[in-house]
Order: C-alpha cells, then sequence, then structure tokens
C-alpha cells in the first residue's frame, strides 16, 4: 500500500507587502483573483514578484493592480511583449467592488495589496481596505510591539 506525499511543506505565498502594515491601518480584507498572461503565471513560479509600492485603483467599475513588478524570464517568448508593471485587472464580485469604490470615494481610504499567494491553481491577492498612519501612529505602533517583546521576556523569565 502506497502512501501519498503530503504537500504541507511547501508555502503557499508567492509574495508580501511587510511595509503595508507599517505604513497603513489595514482594516478590511478582501480576497481577488488576478488576470496574469502566461509569461507572468511562468515568472510567479519562479517567484520574480515585487509587491513593494503596490495599490489598487479603481476605474470605470473595475478594480487595477499597479505597480506590481513581475520580472519576465530569460526565455520568454520573443514575439510576447513582456511589460513588468503593467496595470493588472483584478477579478472581484460587483458587491465587493460597490463596497471598494463606495469606501474610497466617500471615507477616503486607500486599497493596498498585502500579499500574493497560489490557491489551487489559480494566483490569488490579499487586499486591504486601509487609512495612512502618521509618523506617530508609527512610532506608537513600533513601542508597543517593543513593550510586548518586553513583557514576554520578563513573563518567560519568572515562569
Amino acid at each position: 500500500m502506497s502512501k501519498k506525499k503530503n504537500k504541507s511543506n511547501n508555502s503557499n505565498t508567492i509574495a508580501l507587502n511587510k511595509r503595508a502594515r507599517h505604513d497603513f491601518f489595514l482594516e478590511e480584507k478582501f480576497e481577488a483573483g488576478i488576470s496574469l498572461q502566461g509569461w507572468e503565471i511562468k515568472s510567479i513560479r519562479a517567484g520574480k514578484v515585487n509587491l513593494t509600492d503596490v495599490y489598487v485603483h479603481l476605474k470605470d467599475g473595475q478594480a487595477e493592480l499597479l505597480n506590481c513588478q513581475i520580472t519576465p524570464l530569460n526565455s520568454a517568448s520573443s514575439h510576447v511583449i513582456c511589460d513588468p508593471v503593467r496595470p493588472r485587472k483584478l477579478l472581484l464580485n460587483r458587491r465587493e467592488l460597490n463596497k471598494l469604490i463606495g469606501s474610497v470615494e466617500r471615507q477616503s481610504y486607500s486599497i493596498v495589496a498585502t500579499a500574493m499567494y497560489w490557491k489551487k491553481c489559480w494566483v490569488k491577492v490579499e487586499i486591504y481596505l486601509a487609512k495612512g498612519k502618521q509618523s506617530h501612529d508609527k512610532r506608537d505602533t513600533i513601542k508597543d510591539r517593543d513593550w510586548q517583546r518586553q513583557k514576554a521576556r520578563v513573563m518567560k523569565a519568572k515562569a
């Protein structure tokens, strides 16, 4: 009897935008599909994705991912024009789009991409409704994180 090997040791995460948590208050999470070309999928499988400074722009009732850099492979076809930072359409349903549009227009939220990952055989993007942080908010976050770390050290030393 043969046992199937579980691929749980492989992470589904392709790329992370760690700076988004530093620069924004992340409030509501959405999961969106992304419309990609064949060469982009091959580059994503090779891990050539950069999500820093990525944001979502709403135009004509559709969401587009801007500044997402997917570097083409050297073996990409010569007859395909590879634009590494082209706007990519996000696949969201109408209810989610209406909620995003309302929040951006009425409540001055930003939409920030924080992660790109595999879900089965599809590439998904994790986006958040976010409010920008001021510099004093960033300092408060750093101070709270340091305090939690020191508190954990003290509790560990006493135990």
